[in-house]
C-alpha cells in the first residue's frame, strides 16, 4: 500500500484517480474511506485528496495544494510576496486570485483563500514555480503587489508619498529590490485591473517621476 500511494507523490488528486490503484477492490468509496482513517491520504476538499507526507516521502506544496483546490487559480498577494522574500512578514494563509467567485477552504493543511480577479487581469505576470517533481502558478512580484493593492481595504494611493508609506511602513518592503521591479507589468494591470489610480501612483514612485 504504501509504495502504491508513494507514487502519486504531493499533488491533489481525485478519488477514483487514487481508488485506481487499487482494481481488484471493488467498492471504490470504502477504499478511499478506509485509506482517510488510516491517515493515508489526507482529504482537502470534496472528491479532493493529497497523500500524507508521511506515506510519500515528498514534502506538500501549498502552492501546489492551492493551484489545485480551485483552478483555475494562482498564488498572490502577501503570500507570493512572502515566498519572494520582499516582505517579513508570514501570512496564516494561502492568498490566491481566480476569475471564479471568491471562497475560502479550511483543510488540514490550513487555510486556502480566493478572491477574484477579472479574466483580462488574470493572465497578466504569472510565473510557474517548480516544486519536486510539479509545478504551480505564481503571480510575480509585481502582479502580487498590484492584486494585494487592488483588494486590500482602505489603500488609496493618491499620491507617491502615501505609496512611499505603504510600502515601507504597512508592509516593510524590500525598497531595494523594489526599485528593481518591472513597470511594465504595473501598466498592464492598471489598464485591465481594479485601483488604477493607486497603482499608477505606484509606478510614478517606481519611475521616479
Amino acid at each position: 500500500m504504501r509504495n502504491l500511494l508513494a507514487s502519486l507523490g504531493n499533488v491533489p488528486l481525485t478519488s477514483s484517480v487514487i481508488a485506481s490503484l487499487y482494481p481488484d477492490v471493488k467498492t471504490k468509496s470504502a477504499k478511499i474511506a478506509q485509506l482517510e482513517r488510516m491517515d493515508k491520504i489526507i482529504r482537502l476538499k470534496r472528491n479532493l485528496y493529497v497523500v500524507n507526507p508521511v506515506v510519500s516521502g515528498t514534502i506538500l506544496s501549498t502552492g501546489i495544494i492551492a493551484n489545485h483546490i480551485l483552478a483555475p487559480s494562482y498564488v498572490s498577494m502577501q503570500t507570493a510576496l512572502r515566498y519572494y522574500g520582499l516582505i517579513p512578514e508570514a501570512v496564516y494563509a494561502t492568498q490566491s486570485m481566480t476569475f471564479k467567485a471568491a471562497k475560502d477552504f479550511s483543510t488540514p493543511i490550513g487555510t486556502f483563500s480566493y478572491l477574484h480577479i477579472s479574466r483580462e487581469s488574470y493572465p497578466i505576470g504569472l510565473v510557474q514555480i517548480r516544486e519536486g517533481n510539479a509545478h504551480y502558478i505564481m503571480a510575480s512580484p509585481e502582479k502580487a503587489l498590484c492584486d494585494l493593492i487592488a483588494n486590500m481595504r482602505g489603500v488609496n494611493l493618491r499620491y507617491k508619498k502615501e505609496a512611499l508609506i505603504f510600502l515601507e511602513e504597512d508592509l516593510r518592503f524590500d525598497m531595494e529590490r523594489f526599485h528593481k521591479l518591472n513597470p511594465g507589468i504595473f501598466e498592464q494591470y492598471a489598464i485591465h485591473g481594479k485601483k488604477a489610480e493607486s497603482i499608477n501612483t505606484v509606478i510614478k514612485l517606481l519611475r521616479h517621476e
